[in-house]
């Protein structure tokens, strides 16, 4: 009863309506239900030549207003979608080339003060094992992730609770980066820790930047009101749709300037999500001049004692969902975007090509599940059951079977490659120049030091192509950057242009 009491009084001074209001237009928030659905509605399919047009905006790696992507949305013709879906792919090469980063999330609490009716974490829900990490726990954690698995980037994930408030989060961030674990051959460390988490305060996000964490996610799960009334109770602190949807531009504000947007498709109609996050990705370019680092696109997956999560009338077809990337790489050219191991592996493969930059692999969302894993999901432990739980090692090797390098880099970010800065390095192909270098630096040091023999053996020649390419097409660099590899090889490590 306490802990009840403390939880809803450490609730009640969450929400900053100042910090709302300051961005807001006579009170209102840019988005309009009314707007966008009058989008939405039935209408003549568009004329092939617009259609065109819009793909070469595209192509140019401009963001595409509202109507634009709602046009698109409008497509019936296969041949346009085929032409569609071709333009998502060259775009997602012409911008982030043939690279995929990889992550894992680390939950580091399953207590939320917020009752939202699709999470199993939901505070109502009974039948969850109710944990927070201590410091020395997030130590072995980070222990298994970088030193037994090799990640080097992490995505960390905080329920709403006063047990994982901002000193908690600020104390968990410096406990991963101080871990150091000795390899094969050289250390296993996390470079870089993104951070999903509730609404923050300015202030707070100050000190989220001071932490140095890499992109910023809060997600908005829907965009339309009136859903997100529904399944977000107005006592909670999440029910304050206008507090969490201003959360990028504060983030903004405080310099935190990689920021990542998200809606859970499943929760309304996808078409609408997709025109709400380009609408947000428009706003914060409007306000803050700055788009969207990241955009995540999850699926509605099941969880324990959760039936809105199997039973939504808006679940998402898997040519549905693949429409969503196809259009989302279109109207944010520039954004990464992730697919995450909610997907089995098969769609996983599907949706790679066609414009996504990110997933996570050996993911385990069990709260301290990574050092006592016994290989398989327990739903009284975790949000939502996952799609995916191959290892790191088997997505990697069947990245490259695609001709895919699986990049581990974090370079841009201690580089000052972030923020505005990188919206113009990606829009202008260069900063996938600096990354197709650091991704191979990376690609090879992460096969030497972890990868299985099996891996290693398809993994080298798709080395070997990245360099003959390097060396053709970055002529003047390349002595450099041999020389990079090749104390890369001697067992130097991080390693950077």
């Amino acid at each position: 009863m306490v802990e009840k009491q403390s939880g809803s009084e450490w609730s009640a001074r969450r929400i900053a309506p100042e910090e709302i209001a300051k961005y807001q237009t006579d009170g209102r928030d840019f988005l309009d239900d009314a707007a966008l659905e009058a989008r939405l509605q039935p209408a003549p399919p568009p004329e092939p030549a617009r259609v065109r047009e819009i793909i070469a905006k595209a192509r140019q790696i401009q963001t595409l207003d509202l109507d634009e992507t709602a046009l698109l949305l409008r497509v019936a013709d296969p041949g346009l979608w085929d032409e569609m879906r071709q333009a998502a792919a060259d775009i997602k090469h012409k911008v982030y080339d043939n690279r995929i980063v990889t992550f894992a999330p680390l939950y580091l609490s399953s207590r939320c003060v917020n009752d939202c009716g699709y999470c199993g974490l939901r505070s109502s829900n009974a039948g969850i094992a109710r944990r927070t990490l201590t410091m020395d726990e997030i130590r072995a954690e980070t222990e298994v992730l970088a030193g037994r698995i090799g990640h080097k980037r992490l995505v960390v994930v905080y329920g709403e609770h006063p047990q994982s408030d901002l000193d908690y989060m600020l104390n968990s961030i410096r406990t991963i980066y101080a871990v150091r674990v000795p390899a094969r051959r050289g250390m296993g460390q996390i470079r870089r820790v993104n951070v999903n988490a509730a609404p923050l305060a300015i202030a707070e996000l100050q000190a989220l930047r001071d932490a140095g964490v890499g992109t910023f996610q809060v997600f908005q799960e829907t965009y339309h009101h009136a859903t997100y009334r529904q399944v977000h109770p107005a006592h909670t602190i999440k029910g304050d749709y206008s507090w969490r949807l201003y959360c990028m531009h504060r983030a903004l504000e405080a310099g935190l300037d990689d920021v990542g947007l998200g809606a859970l498709f499943g929760l309304y109609d996808w078409r609408f999500e997709v025109l709400g996050l380009t609408a947000h990705a428009l706003e914060l370019e409007r306000a803050l001049g700055i788009g969207p680092h990241t955009i995540s696109f999850p699926r509605l997956e099941p969880a324990a004692n959760t039936p809105l999560a199997q039973n939504s009338r808006w679940r998402v077809s898997d040519d549905d969902f693949e429409k969503v990337v196809i259009l989302l790489r279109l109207a944010v050219p520039h954004a990464g975007l992730i697919v995450t191991a909610r997907e089995n592996p098969g769609m996983r493969r599907r949706l790679l090509p066609l414009g996504c930059t990110q997933t996570d692999a050996s993911s385990q969302i069990g709260i301290g599940a990574y050092q006592e894993s016994h290989g398989g999901q327990d739903d009284q432990r975790q949000q939502f059951m996952l799609g995916d739980t191959r290892t790191l090692d088997e997505v990697v090797r069947d990245l490259a079977g695609l001709g895919c390098i699986t990049s581990f880099c974090t370079a841009g970010y201690r580089c000052g490659r972030t923020g505005r800065c990188i919206m113009d390095l990606l829009r202008s192909g260069a900063e996938g120049k600096f990354c197709k270098l650091n991704a191979v630096l990376t690609f090879k040091e992460w096969l030497d030091d972890f990868a299985s023999p099996a891996t290693q053996a398809v993994g080298a020649p798709l080395l070997q192509r990245e360099l003959e390419e390097i060396r053709t097409q970055q002529p003047r660099i390349y002595p450099e950057f041999l020389t990079h590899y090749e104390r890369i090889c001697r067992g130097e490590r991080d390693l950077y242009f």
